[in-house]
Parts: structure tokens; sequence; C-alpha cells
């Protein structure tokens, strides 16, 4: 019987998206027989030098190295990576290679996982199996890097300040030669200021890229600013409408941990929009009355524009820093673009109706802004999620995008109020 009689006889014919993911999940499981046909290999060739002694087992792992990239028509370099996720993945994370047996998260994830806990201590790594595996089978590939990356830095955060002294005195600065009278700039340096340095320098380019008359791209311009910058020292070579930008990151700390020195001692940490945590006692620094760092306290506060209703169309300064502080990122599927970089978006159109509310609001890229209005998608807020957006595709497929942050709400005396995170 051929497929299109099968369709017909069982009443069911798959469309074209359909196609596609039948496919992906071959690849995955077929990936996980892959990865378990190499360490087989691995090991039944260690087993054979066993009998010579132990002293040529890594000639033996060389040799097999040798022939895997000779039979695979891939470099050695490639080989050896393939080798090392087999072994990673029969051995310590047995239950991720099962997912991926069952093609329940795709190959990218399973390497992301072994990439982020195989430098972890064994007993955080034991710990954070389960909850990786859960959050790799429910999360694309951007969201779940995020997520991991939080993960593992919710276990370790009570070494985190002692961590991040020893990577502070790492920092530099290194000149990399490229082709055609071209070098890259690297710099180590705190995330918290990378960040900054990477706003600052995208805000000025954006203003100079409004000029009718410019023709450089972002990025061109990006790179020139940060020329002008450090090779003259000054702004006044730049437009005047972009001599008075500055850096900004939100900076999101408990308010009590402000006041509360022991908090360090226990292992309190913040986060930073696009970074992750940092220690306490940075953020206490931060906040301390800088310029350019937005401060959102998770304590209880008053006097928060959540709402203007009809009465206008563009949000207010704080209400679209909320929007942004909640989603932290673009709220499309699998986006990964900073809420900041964003345009603010009415989920229900201004001109059908919808409020300029923070159930009506949510971050979108420009891409996935004008795929939103004219690609044929539907996009609706979730009631009572504390801002996730469902959105359902062309074909009536629905995904369901969560923000990276809850905004507290507080009811009456007795309620228990949901967390803000």
């Amino acid at each position: 019987m051929d497929i299109a009689a099968a369709d017909d006889e069982w009443g069911y014919a798959p469309d074209d998206v359909s196609l596609v993911t039948e496919v992906v999940d071959m690849m995955a499981v077929l990936a996980a027989q892959r990865y378990l046909r190499i360490e087989s290999l691995r090991r039944n060739a260690l087993a054979d030098a066993e009998r010579y002694g132990g002293g040529v087992a890594a000639v033996v792992e060389r040799s097999v190295r040798l022939e895997l990239a000779a039979a695979l028509r891939v470099t050695e370099h490639a080989a050896a990576t393939l080798l090392g996720r087999a072994e990673a993945l029969v051995h310590r994370y047995p239950a991720v290679l099962d997912s991926l047996g069952g093609a329940r998260l795709s190959e990218r994830h399973a390497e992301m996982v072994i990439d982020a806990l195989d430098v972890v201590e064994p007993d955080v790594r034991a710990r954070l199996i389960p909850r990786a595996v859960t959050l790799a089978e429910e999360l694309p590939v951007g969201a779940f890097r995020r997520a991991l990356r939080r993960l593992v830095e919710s276990e370790r955060v009570a070494t985190l300040a002692e961590r991040h002294e020893a990577a502070l005195r790492q920092r530099r600065v290194a000149v990399e030669p490229a082709d055609d009278g071209m070098a890259w700039l690297h710099a180590l340096l705190p995330a918290v200021e990378a960040r900054a340095i990477e706003g600052r320098l995208t805000e000025i380019a954006t203003v100079l890229g409004s000029h009718e008359d410019e023709t450089r791209s972002l990025d061109q311009l990006r790179a020139d600013v940060l020329g002008d910058l450090l090779v003259d020292g000054d702004t006044q070579a730049l437009a005047p409408e972009a001599r008075g930008i500055r850096a900004t990151v939100a900076v999101t700390v408990p308010a009590l941990a402000l006041l509360d020195q022991s908090a360090d001692e226990a292992g309190g940490s913040a986060d930073v929009e696009g970074v992750g945590p940092i220690p306490l006692s940075k953020a206490r620094e931060l906040c301390g009355g800088a310029d350019g760092w937005m401060r959102v306290l998770t304590h209880p506060e008053t006097g928060v524009v959540l709402s203007v209703g009809r009465t206008r169309y563009r949000p207010p300064p704080d209400l679209r820093r909320l929007v942004r502080w909640r989603a932290d990122r673009c709220m499309a599927p699998g986006c990964g673009i900073p809420a900041s970089r964003c345009e603010i978006d009415h989920s229900i159109d201004w001109q059908y109706g919808g409020p300029t509310s923070l159930d009506n609001l949510a971050p979108l890229c420009t891409g996935h802004h004008t795929v939103k209005h004219h690609g044929g998608w539907m996009v609706e807020q979730i009631p009572g999620s504390g801002g996730a957006l469902l959105w359902t595709s062309p074909s009536g497929r629905k995904y369901r995008v969560e923000p990276e942050r809850r905004v507290p709400v507080f009811g009456p005396a007795g309620d228990v109020a949901p967390a803000p995170f």
C-alpha cells in the first residue's frame, strides 16, 4: 500500500511540518544509536588492548580516533569530539541518552547538557541532570541554554562570589590578527561591564544609523563607535544627539539583601539582564546610586504603572521597563534577542481595542514583530500566566513562550502570593 492510500484508509494526512519533524525525530534516534556504537567501538578496542597491558591504552585511543575519522571522513578533532560525547552520554548522562533515543530532545540539547555539566562538581552534576533533562524536553535550544545556565548558577551560588573573584584576576585584552589588514580585539572582563559596553555601543550606533544619509550597517557602526571612543577618548566626533548616551543595565536584587551584609555569606546573589547571577557585593555597588542602572526590586513596591488603559498608545517609561524586565528576551519562540533591543508590542492591537497594559504588552524583536502582524501567526497572552504568550502558527500548531521572570501579585491578607520567579 502506498503512502497516499494509507492516508486515505486511516484518515490521517501529515502536513509539511509533520513530514519535517518526523525526519528530525528519526535523526535524534539515529544520533543516540551512533553514540552507543561509537562508545562500544572504544570500549571493545580498549578491552583488546588489556591483553597487552595498560601501557598501550593511549595508543589504542589514538588509533580508534584515527580509524573513526577515516571511516566517517571527518577530521581527527571531530572524531575526538564524537568519542568524548559518546563516552559522556553512556557513562555520565544515560538519562540524556535515553531521552535522545526517544526523540524527546535534540542532539544539540544533549551537547549543551554535556558542555554545561561536565565542568561542575560531580555532586552538583548528579543533582542537576534530572532537571536538565526535563528542561531540555520542554524548551527550544536558545531558551534551554539560558535556563540551563541559570540552573547551574543557582546550584553554585554559594561559591559565586569566590569564583567571580578568581575569574576577575584573569581579565585581559588581546589582539588576534585577521586577514586583509583586519584584527579581532578581544577583552575578557566582568560580564556586567561587557553587557553595558555592548548596550552603549548599540544605542549610539542606532542613533547614528537613523540619519538618512547613513549607509553603514549596525555592526559597522558599532565597530566605528568603539574605535572612536577608545582611540580618541571622547565623543566629540559623534553627532550631537549621540554624545550623551550612557550604558544601561537592569539589575534584579532582593531589596532587603541590599541592606543585609550577612546575605553575602549566606550565598545570595543578584541577577543582571542578559548576564545572569552576580555576587550581592557587586549588586550593592551597582545599586548604590550610579546613574544608568535600573533597580528592579523583588520586595513589594508601590507606584508601579501597570496600565494606562486606552488613554495612550505608547507605554510610559516605567511600564516599558517593567515589560522588558519581565520578559528579558524577545517573546517569540526560541528567540534570544535581549528585550532592551526589542519593540513593545500590543498583543491585541491598539486599533482593535487592545489596552496599553502589562497584560497586553510584550517585547518582540523587529523581525518577529513583523512576522506577528504579517506572517499569518496569531499571538495571545495567556490569562493568569504572568505574561506567557501563546503563538499559533499558520499550520495551527501552538507554541507557548514563558517570560524569564514573574511580576509579584499581592492579594488580600491571608492569601499566598506567587513567587516573582
